[in-house]
């Protein structure tokens, strides 16, 4: 390949080179019958080119083969590679991650001569009868630019790597063996407008296939559904561009729209009858009244078919296409975005195209998983962040119920200096029209399509209003989303927007939301970016979620973001982990910002994800008088009533269920609320200390295609206002406790039990119940938590403070035996190094002769400069491995946070030591366990320890140290003990959203100040007593 000083992928005036005009995603058919089976393989005239192509990596275009396009070069000899993937998921050349910089230096349009380039090679066959037809090549997805070839001769140049880009190959073909060859180049100038936060990987990552298209054809079709001003009738409105190949004017054409439900059967049709088509393309339109049509909605995604029908002047058909389509309608009125006359919430989530072994091409079944998990989570839109996903997802966004921004293929975070310097010049207007233009008409049939956006974190500029523009001219159905304009609005009230339709912010504190929702504004406001879901978090959903709801303005949001986005990779000792930015040697990088995701990157959901579903239910129910079991059901659908969901009620108390029964549901418009009695009855005997939950559960009525009958779509628990008369049982203190002195050592010994503390040190060093040990260390105040991904900044802070390395000095350590029990007492002093501030801890263990230990801790902060907030408060301490199995009333089953709870009901419920632990991509604290009563730590025996809260506590245990679960920086580091390190915490700081967004909110917080709390420890025997029981008994 010879040197040229001007090459078409650093030539930003150059888009394309011989790729056909725009149209939407469809397949042709030779008949209605095989177009409406949406089976590409059911048409003759489609090839699919997937499958293995050879391959060529080069790390430069000059270092390609120059010639390898032509007929006689020879490439048995290259490697072969999958098609559609991504090259460096193939181990040519490396992922490489940033979020905001440009890996390259910043000179558009010019890129690096260093430019990894792919050379692929694959025959195709034509068949006879396909000679006569338009041939057209067609790329779903290539990154980022590149150059093809059919049979030795140039088809053209394309670039945008998540748009399509077709060529008319007809020329260029024969009967037979043809070659089809591809020169894919890493970077392009439409590089500097695809600087997403993301991995950057390359090649022919969608689908690669061949269309046969009669002479005479349909070209294109847009499905508009105008519904009248009360909602309820509509006129299906369809504008057709037929294409006339040939050299002369065709007469006797006829075009038949037909409207079919959803079960096939015919709603109405029309036709445009012997058309004169003349050579080149001609444009009509058909419009077809349709009487009370169901509507589409998420929550109810009725889809019609229409069908086009195009026969010759013999009644042959020549070609038909089929396209699901729903009757919806999107306005701007009163301030509110409305679908079909409804100001919906967004309850949504931004979602990257990502698969772990894959990379960006991403299987169709991991398409419907993430769909299925969505609808199974309570989520109701997406925005496509940040650009065009493979049209196949859009499909099932329609018949599954998903609503979307469907975002351009656009960011250029990377100009540090001047982000509006490509937005604003008029020089790369074309680019940026080229962008949108492509979207819009690839995606303009979809009803699940509600807003369009112009892009993402590319400042604002000339070049947005000219997008704006050209997309509202092409269709003023739809509103038009750009954060980076609506900010500069949302700064200054009296800024007209001049490129977008709804406010859109991100990250937003909770109260600033609040007093944009009392505002009175022209524009509804829907934040496209919040609650960063990266690592253990995100905290405030709930608080979110009031306000959007107090404010009917504000529209909902969309959690940043869906998926981690790690690489699956297998260290020396064949372990699996999730890799990110910089560990394949990608520089620069940005680390594990890539792994911010309500699902993990196999697609499992993390916690923070069973607490958006909970916090976004559909149904909310609230007490009125519990006594009499009157509550109230909210119905929070916008457009459905409940009769798709059954409820049933049960009481329990100590995790038993002592009584049950089915829920009716009156009828309940959306939005509607009605009171209804739940029939529970008094207990006969009401046990003292415990707690009587009323539950009240939403289940599926039916099998849908998203979730079968029984899954649970929402919940409400309430704690029932009930007290026993009696007092709680106390313990028998039949054997009194004894103490001496062993050298530095102190011994406490009763019946079955056995301490030894270690008077120099101040600490607890064995405890026996019943010959078993119980007891390695501790337990010990501890401030310090492995620090999650949303502490990265403040962490730095509670370092400055030495938070982390806390020494304990021992002041004086004391003990005196009274008449029920042996008290010791222990001063300390904890402070870091080298700073002078610090706390007085005391340790108070009141030692029982039942065995039963009431350990309580105070704290008292000294020192003029304290940190402002603690990760933590509580004790920590090591207990034997075989103490695995674990059983607690308080929340659950998951882990919970102070500010990220409302997913866990209380209960009581069991889980191994395994079990209790979180495999976030990059170690950090997990496994909390919230508002506990209690807690045991058993063996497969059911002897082990007893931890009760005064009144409550929270807990986590783990095989893994708190050091190691800091210092590791992936989950194949973290190396399990023969010991379980279990933490007995009084608080915890919130999780909040601060890795990209505002800290927890201040009554979540965990502030610096004098504290005191209780515990109470005991061995016991499952076999003799449960847990349950033993923890209502007092002292």
């Amino acid at each position: 390949m010879n040197r040229q000083t001007s090459v078409d992928w650093s030539n930003h005036k150059l888009l394309h080179r011989n790729r056909l005009a725009n149209r939407s995603y469809y397949i042709p058919y030779p008949d209605t019958a095989s177009a409406l089976t949406y089976q590409r393989q059911n048409s003759p005239w489609f090839k699919l080119l997937n499958g293995v192509w050879k391959f060529y990596y080069a790390p430069s275009p000059w270092q390609a083969p120059a010639d390898f396009h032509k007929d006689e070069f020879d490439v048995s000899a290259w490697d072969e590679i999958d098609v559609p993937s991504c090259w460096q998921m193939k181990g040519y050349g490396y992922p490489h991650y940033s979020n905001v910089v440009y890996p390259f230096p910043v000179d558009p349009p010019n890129v690096p001569t260093e430019n990894p380039t792919g050379c692929y090679r694959r025959d195709f066959y034509v068949p006879a009868e396909w000679m006569g037809s338009q041939i057209i090549l067609r790329f779903e997805g290539v990154d980022s630019a590149f150059h093809v070839w059919v049979n030795g001769q140039e088809a053209g140049y394309s670039q945008v790597s998540r748009m399509p880009s077709e060529f008319d190959i007809t020329s260029l073909v024969h009967q037979g063996m043809n070659t089809v060859s591809v020169r894919v180049y890493q970077w392009s100038d439409g590089s500097y407008l695809e600087d997403q936060d993301m991995w950057w990987l390359s090649g022919i990552f969608r689908d690669v296939y061949l269309l046969a298209r009669p002479r005479v054809q349909i070209w294109d079709y847009f499905i508009r559904t105008q519904l009248d001003s009360e909602y309820k009738d509509a006129v299906l409105d369809v504008d057709v561009v037929l294409n006339n190949l040939g050299n002369k004017n065709l007469e006797g054409c006829r075009l038949e729209m037909t409207l079919l439900d959803a079960e096939g059967s015919v709603i109405g049709s029309r036709e445009a009858a012997n058309i004169t088509l003349k050579n080149g393309q001609n444009s009509l339109n058909m419009q077809l009244p349709v009487a009370n049509p169901q509507k589409w909605s998420a929550e109810s995604p009725y889809l019609y078919h229409v069908v086009l029908n195009l026969t010759n002047s013999s009644g042959q058909t020549i070609e038909a296409v089929a396209c699901r389509t729903g009757f919806r309608s999107v306005e701007l009125k009163d301030g509110l975005l409305l679908i079909n006359g409804k100001a919906v919430k967004f309850k949504g989530v931004d979602r990257h195209e990502h698969h772990p072994v894959l990379g960006r091409a991403v299987p169709y079944e991991t398409m419907l998983k993430d769909i299925l998990l969505m609808k199974q989570h309570n989520i109701n839109a997406v925005r496509t962040s940040h650009y065009p996903p493979d049209p196949k997802f859009y499909d099932l966004c329609d018949e599954y119920g998903i609503y979307l921004i469907d975002e351009t293929d656009l960011e250029t975070h990377g100009f540090l200096d001047n982000i509006n310097r490509l937005s604003d010049d008029p020089d790369w207007e074309e680019a940026y029209i080229d962008r949108i233009a492509r979207m819009v008409e690839r995606d303009k049939n979809h009803p699940s399509v509600i807003l369009w956006s112009l892009g993402n974190e590319s400042g604002f500029g000339r070049n947005h209003v000219a997008m704006y523009k050209w997309a509202k001219q092409k269709d003023p159905t739809r509103l038009v989303h750009y954060e980076g304009e609506s900010s500069m609005h949302f700064a200054d009230e009296n800024y007209e927007l001049q490129a977008c339709d709804v406010h859109s912010t991100m990250y937003t504190s909770v109260e600033t939301m609040d007093q944009v929702g009392r505002k009175s504004m022209k524009y509804p406001h829907i934040m496209c970016e919040y609650a960063h879901a990266m690592g253990n978090g995100p905290g405030t959903l709930k608080e979110y979620w009031e306000t959007f709801y107090a404010h009917k303005r504000l529209q909902g949001g969309f959690v940043w973001e869906w998926l981690d986005h790690g690489i699956l990779r297998y260290d020396e000792k064949g372990e699996s982990y999730y890799a990110y930015g910089g560990d394949f040697g990608d520089q620069p990088n940005d680390g594990n910002f890539v792994i911010d995701g309500l699902v993990f990157p196999d697609r499992k959901p993390s916690p923070g994800l069973i607490e958006y579903k909970k916090i976004i239910e559909p149904v909310k129910v609230e007490e009125v008088d519990l006594s009499k079991g009157r509550v109230r059901i909210i119905n929070r659908y916008d457009f459905i009533n409940l009769n798709h969901l059954q409820a049933s009620w049960s009481l329990e108390a100590d995790g038993r269920v002592l009584q049950q029964g089915i829920l009716p549901i009156p009828d309940i418009d959306a939005g509607e609320q009605k009171e209804v009695i739940v029939p529970y009855e008094v207990p006969a005997n009401i046990e003292p200390a415990t707690d009587y939950w009323l539950n009240i559960r939403f289940i599926l009525a039916a099998d849908t295609n998203w979730a079968k009958q029984g899954h649970a779509v929402a919940w409400s628990q309430f704690r029932l206002p009930l007290s026993a008369s009696a007092a709680p049982k106390k313990i028998a203190m039949a054997y009194p406790a004894d103490a001496r002195e062993n050298g530095n050592e102190l011994i406490v010994e009763g019946v079955n039990f056995s301490l030894k503390f270690d008077m120099v040190y101040g600490v607890l060093t064995s405890w026996i119940y019943e010959g078993k040990h119980l007891l390695r260390t501790g337990p010990r105040i501890n401030f310090w938590r492995a620090p999650i991904d949303n502490e990265m900044h403040i962490r730095h802070e509670w370092k400055k403070f030495g938070i982390n390395a806390m020494k304990h000095r021992i002041d004086s350590f004391e003990w005196s035996k009274h008449n029920d029990c042996i008290e010791v007492s222990v001063e300390s002093r904890v402070a870091p190094p080298i700073l002078s501030w610090g706390w007085l801890v005391k340790y108070t263990y009141r030692i029982y002769g039942s065995g039963d230990v009431i350990l309580e801790v105070s704290g008292l902060p000294q020192g003029s400069s304290l940190p402002n907030t603690l990760p933590r408060i509580g004790l920590q301490m090591t207990i034997p491995k075989d103490l695995e199995r674990f059983q607690w009333y308080g929340r659950g089953p998951g882990e919970s946070y102070v500010d990220s709870k409302e997913a866990n009901p209380f209960g009581v419920y069991t889980a191994n030591v395994e079990e209790l632990y979180t495999p976030y991509v990059y170690p950090q604290e997990n496994g909390n366990r919230s508002e506990v009563g209690w807690v045991a730590a058993t063996d497969l025996n059911g002897m082990g320890l007893l931890a009760v809260g005064m009144p409550e506590l929270n807990f986590s245990a783990h095989l893994y140290t708190m050091e190691n679960l800091e210092e590791a920086k992936h989950t194949n580091e973290l190396v399990k003990q023969d010991f379980i390190t279990l933490n007995l915490d009084y608080r915890h700081n919130g999780l909040g959203t601060n890795s990209c967004g505002p800290g927890p909110l201040e009554k979540y917080q965990l502030h610096t100040e004098e504290f005191k709390f209780a515990v109470r420890l005991t061995g016991f025997s499952r076999n003799a007593v449960s847990p349950s029981e033993l923890s209502k008994k007092t002292i």
